[in-house]
């Protein structure tokens, strides 16, 4: 049997489990937040008050804080993308390619529909500090969207669940990280926002991370051949393509990652710290069952991160980085 057929069979044993996998990992949306409970109600006498103390309280927080979130809502802005592409994905669509309706389409509609609050209440948030350039945010996005990604996975599920188990952690620590230095700032909305944002984002890693899991223990050797390839690819950031008005594809991730080295909003260690930690939650060590290529590939897998972590030593953040088109400076 074919490896792609293999896959399907083991996209459709998971299926099985598919609405068990809802209730434990998702919520519905008539019982989970959403963007108005952390926003100023424009119905209330108190909203351009609390629109007033939101804007003061933005003056105190530091660039690089604003361009890391303004970067982190642009990423949840550009959930069409996302979604676009596991729709694409073996086990969603069938043989000749088709989409077909079943439990993992459903999952991926109703992961997207949690995921999309986040974008709106980011957003919102941005326009309400008044610190923001709103219309070259909003160019940025509609170009992220637009230029697409290639995060290396084609329409592998074992792929894009190593990649989407890596980026749930990913986004989890930006926003937990960026919850922590609001409220250093005083900002307390914006860090219970932020981190419950991060809660939702857990839970996805944990029901990503399950995913793996349980292909693991069905289809062992290719499994751990795909967490191999993915780690080697090295996992790219979902907005690495961001730009600027009149910028080219990708030219202002750099500066913006840099921006959340800096503040440490999310740093080359929790790169390397979130290959660890999937290591110990797949128990990579543990597995059995495996021939003899996949053997070499956990071998792999256990040296790469502290071969990455020796390479990160040598990382050099700049000082300072470059005027965004973003920000607009701070008036007191």
């Amino acid at each position: 049997m074919s490896i792609k057929n293999v896959r399907l069979e083991v996209m459709q044993f998971l299926e099985k489990d598919i609405d068990a996998y809802m209730d434990k990992f998702l919520v519905p949306a008539d019982k989970i937040w959403q963007p108005t409970d952390f926003l100023p109600n424009s119905q209330h006498d108190s909203f351009f008050e609390e629109i007033k103390e939101l804007q003061e309280l933005s003056k105190d927080l530091p660039d690089d804080f604003w361009i890391t979130l303004i970067g982190d809502t642009i990423t949840e802005e550009a959930l069409p993308t996302y979604e676009s592409w596991l729709l694409q994905m073996e086990g969603v669509v069938d043989e000749s390619g088709e989409y077909i309706e079943n439990g993992w389409s459903k999952w991926i509609r109703h992961w997207t529909g949690e995921e999309n609050r986040h974008g709106d209440v980011l957003n919102k948030f941005l326009y309400l500090s008044g610190r923001i350039n709103m219309r070259e945010v909003e160019v940025s996005t509609q170009h992220l969207i637009s230029d697409g990604f290639d995060i290396g996975t084609s329409h592998d599920p074992y792929k894009n669940f190593v990649y989407t188990s890596f980026q749930e952690l990913a986004t989890y620590v930006s926003h937990n990280n960026v919850s922590a230095i609001a409220k250093q700032y005083g900002a307390k909305k914006l860090s219970r926002m932020c981190k419950i944002i991060a809660g939702d984002e857990m839970r996805h890693h944990l029901a990503y991370t399950e995913f793996v899991r349980r292909i693991f223990e069905a289809d062992p050797s290719e499994m751990m051949k795909a967490v191999q390839y993915m780690f080697k690819l090295k996992i790219v950031m979902p907005a690495h393509f961001l730009r600027a008005s009149g910028e080219d594809r990708g030219s202002l991730f750099d500066a913006f990652s840099d921006s959340a080295q800096r503040i440490g909003v999310y740093t080359a260690h929790d790169y390397i710290d979130i290959m660890r930690k999937l290591i110990e939650a797949w128990q990579i060590d543990k597995i059995t069952g495996l021939n003899e290529e996949a053997e070499k590939a956990r071998d792999f897998i256990m040296k790469f991160p502290d071969r990455m972590d020796r390479i990160s030593q040598r990382i050099v953040i700049p000082e300072a980085g470059p005027q965004f088109k973003w920000l607009i400076p701070a008036t007191k």
